[in-house]
């Protein structure tokens, strides 16, 4: 793998990113808005409920992990539908780039948009309602990790569909945080699931995740066994979505379907 090649796939995005800047403005302003409004949410449960619990770690703080994992993936796919929706695909493996100098490239750009939109959201929700995770110590960052490793696993699936299927698969791809959220558990216990989806929701590493930040909110130590359970699964996920990955792209290079690779589809 040339650290050169991935370097070009990086600096073309930040490019891209530097010369539209109405590209980076989704980055934040869709996380701010969900911040706005579960953060009035979550204050006006304080004020009518008569329980002892406060509402603002529970719920916003779920709504701010879970952003953090849709915005991994999202980013990823979006630096894949950038070179898609510019019919710019095809021109790099007309190059010597390899696929996983490629995929590298992507997961760079993934990274360093993903934090910096973390660090956004954890500046304004501290800010505007009083919620720190950084009280939470060194001990948010495994949580932090599962969730940053499902949604590259997640990313790195979806660009593998849209790579089959062709451009007009978008549509599959943006509703698969919601359509996994159920299960997850974001803002309920997975106690309250039905025995099926609680079933499924112990295959998910963010059920893991969220289970223990309420427990952890509720003044409990982080459990790491489970925490090591949903850590696993995440790199098994990764694993086999890299691999999926690169079996995708060799049958459509062997078939040929990527040379009728359109704004439509492949399929």
């Amino acid at each position: 793998m040339s650290g050169s090649r991935v370097a070009a796939i990086v600096l073309r995005i930040l490019y891209l990113y530097r010369g539209s800047p109405q590209r980076v403005f989704p980055i934040f302003v869709f996380v701010a808005v969900d911040i706005v409004l579960w953060g009035f949410l979550t204050r006006y449960l304080n004020s009518v409920s008569r329980a002892d619990f406060n509402f603002v770690p529970a719920l916003l703080g779920a709504v701010l992990l879970w952003d953090f994992l849709t915005r991994v993936m999202q980013q990823l796919t979006m630096a894949l539908f950038e070179d898609v929706w510019s019919r710019n695909f095809l021109n790099f493996f007309a190059t010597p780039l390899r696929t996983s100098e490629y995929l590298a490239g992507l997961l760079t750009i993934s990274i360093i948009t993903s934090f910096l939109s973390l660090i956004a959201m954890l500046a304004f929700a501290e800010l505007a309602f009083g919620l720190s995770f950084f009280v939470y110590g060194v001990a948010l960052a495994p949580f932090l990790m599962v969730l940053f490793l499902t949604g590259i696993a997640l990313g790195i699936t979806a660009s593998a569909l849209v790579l089959r299927l062709g451009p007009a698969s978008e549509w599959l791809i943006w509703p698969i945080p919601m359509l996994v959220s159920p299960f997850a558990g974001v803002f309920y216990p997975i106690a309250v699931l039905p025995g099926w989806m609680q079933a499924v929701a112990m295959l998910l590493p963010p059920s893991y995740v969220f289970e223990g930040m309420r427990s952890v909110v509720a003044g409990n130590p982080p459990p790491w066994d489970r925490l090591a359970v949903g850590g696993g699964l995440a790199l098994l996920y990764l694993a086999l979505a890299c691999w999926f990955f690169f079996w995708v792209h060799r049958l459509v290079i062997r078939t040929g379907l990527i040379a009728r690779y359109s704004a439509e589809t492949v399929g």
